[in-house]
Parts: C-alpha cells; structure tokens; sequence
C-alpha cells in the first residue's frame, strides 16, 4: 500500500489568539485513535515555530544559512503526518476529517502527497 505524507500548512503571523476550544483534544484524540486502529497511521507530529529553526540553502555551489523565523513565506509546515492508504482517496479523506475537527475560524492548509517509492 502506498505511504502518504500530509504537510500541515499555517501562517505563524496570523493564528488564532484564542486557543482551541475545550472539545478540541477529545476530539482529535478520537480521530487519532480511529486512525490509528485502522492502520493507517503511522507517525504525526508538530513542528516547534520557524524562531526556532535553520534553512541550508545550496546555490551556485555554495551553502548559505539563514535563521528562522522565515518572515518571507506566508505559510510554513506546522506539523506533518505519514500514513498508510490504500489509495490517495482515502488519504484525502483522512486528510478532510483532520481539517474538520478543528475550529472554524481557523484556517488551516494540508498538501497531501503519496511518497515515490524505490
């Protein structure tokens, strides 16, 4: 079965001010743990803010360095998940019930994309 990764997509400059509400980690608990039982999950996980990271850049035969936080992009991977699918129908639609259990005045971006193997 192919291997997908979801990249989740937010903009560091404009998140919510108020956290999630209280209902949000039972909720995404349960999702977890459904995706989890169904085999299709293999690891998730958040990403610490791009204050806290590095981009190696290689151009014209040469490294250059630079130190978040990244304030040219617009959106930044705030966290990731690789999974198992049967197809990338039903990645997406894991993808779709991630999305969904989250806020509604949030606004949040998942790529999803099947991982070229061999």
């Amino acid at each position: 079965m192919p291997r997908f990764l979801t990249m989740v997509r937010i903009d560091e400059r404009n998140t919510p001010a108020e956290g999630p509400d209280p209902e949000f980690d039972a909720r995404m608990a349960a999702l977890f743990e459904e995706i989890t039982k169904a085999g299709v999950m293999l690891e998730t996980a958040g990403l610490t803010p791009t204050s806290e990271g590095t981009r190696i850049t290689w151009s014209d035969g040469k490294l250059g360095y630079t130190d978040g936080p990244f304030t040219e992009s617009k959106e930044v991977v705030g966290g990731y998940s690789l999974t198992r699918c049967e197809d990338k129908a039903e990645a997406l639609e894991w993808a779709k019930r991630f999305l969904e259990v989250h806020p509604e005045n949030w606004t949040i971006t998942v790529e999803v994309r099947e991982i070229a193997e061999g």
